[in-house]
């Protein structure tokens, strides 16, 4: 792969997004005790005044209007808007009920997917080494069906859904930031709805207990807006099977977490499940870096 400025620029974005998010499950394990739907509406809150504030400094406001009268745009970004929600919440879920290992086998699958979906959506073509490491993952996820149903639906949903999400953004004409204004502004309505209910629970709101966990929750706006921009510019700027290949980072991070700090058990089902899957990135990597050296300079 020739790597021009373009490339290098969405290298490091993509670089710093996975390893953010690799360390998000420490994040929000502190806030497990605010409910996960409550948890979606405050990051989407949050997140609006960190895109404008952003844009402001930018001087994009002119950009930002004109996304907003694009009718065909404001149709792809509430469909990337349902996407990215339905993630945040299938992760947040996962994190309150101690399944962070499930989360990272999800953010391992997804590299593969991204690899298929170029292969059939976009004329990206694999070497039968790719393809083997496709197999391999395959067989990975299937035992899963054997013995821990659980951790595959959480794995494949977080997967499918982020998958999906890159694929809509890669193929949507507007900035990294811009894109995510509007798709936090179409998600405010949901939001908004949400912590009225969340307001009117026996257990009440949780950004009035004050403290570390309302600090958390405003801190949520950065922590969610700054890796999906950086995600966002490196998958405008990278092919799909590079991008996946880079995202290898963050659900190491997130396993590592799990094993160490979470405790999380590996009985043998998900242990060859995970070894089928490094098996099949570790066939993939080596693909892609005999490829590369056999590329001219």
């Amino acid at each position: 792969m020739n790597l021009t400025p373009a490339i290098r620029q969405g290298l490091a974005a993509a670089l710093a997004a996975y390893i953010v998010w690799g360390l998000l499950p420490l994040y929000f394990y502190a806030l497990t005790d605010v409910p996960p739907h409550e948890l979606v509406g405050w990051r989407v809150v949050f997140t609006i005044p960190v895109c404008f504030g952003i844009i402001w400094a930018r001087g994009q406001a002119t950009e930002l209007r004109a996304a907003f009268a694009d009718l065909r745009l404001l149709g792809q970004l509430l469909i990337s808007a349902l996407l990215i929600g339905s993630n945040w919440l299938i992760f947040l879920i996962a994190i309150k009920s101690g399944h962070v290992l499930a989360t990272s086998l999800g953010y391992y699958i997804n590299p593969l997917l991204n690899v298929l979906l170029g292969t059939m959506l976009l004329g990206e073509r694999l070497t039968k080494p790719q393809w083997m490491a496709v197999a391999l993952a395959g067989m990975g996820i299937a035992l899963l069906l054997a013995g821990a149903i659980e951790t595959l639906v959480v794995a494949l949903s977080l997967a499918i859904t982020f998958t999906a999400y890159g694929y809509v953004r890669k193929h949507t004409q507007v900035s990294a930031v811009n894109g995510l204004t509007i798709e936090t502004t179409l998600l405010l309505a949901p939001a908004v709805i949400i912590l009225v209910f969340a307001a009117n629970s026996a257990e009440g709101m949780s950004l009035l207990r004050g403290g570390q966990t309302a600090a958390l929750i405003a801190g949520a706006g950065l922590a969610t807006a700054v890796p999906l921009m950086l995600f966002a510019t490196a998958a405008r700027a990278l092919p799909l099977s590079t991008l996946g290949f880079v995202q290898f980072i963050s659900p190491t991070i997130s396993f590592l977490l799990g094993v160490t700090v979470f405790g999380e058990e590996l009985d043998k089902t998900r242990m060859a499940c995970f070894t089928l899957i490094w098996a099949a990135i570790a066939l993939y990597s080596w693909d892609m870096l005999r490829r590369s050296r056999q590329t001219p300079a």
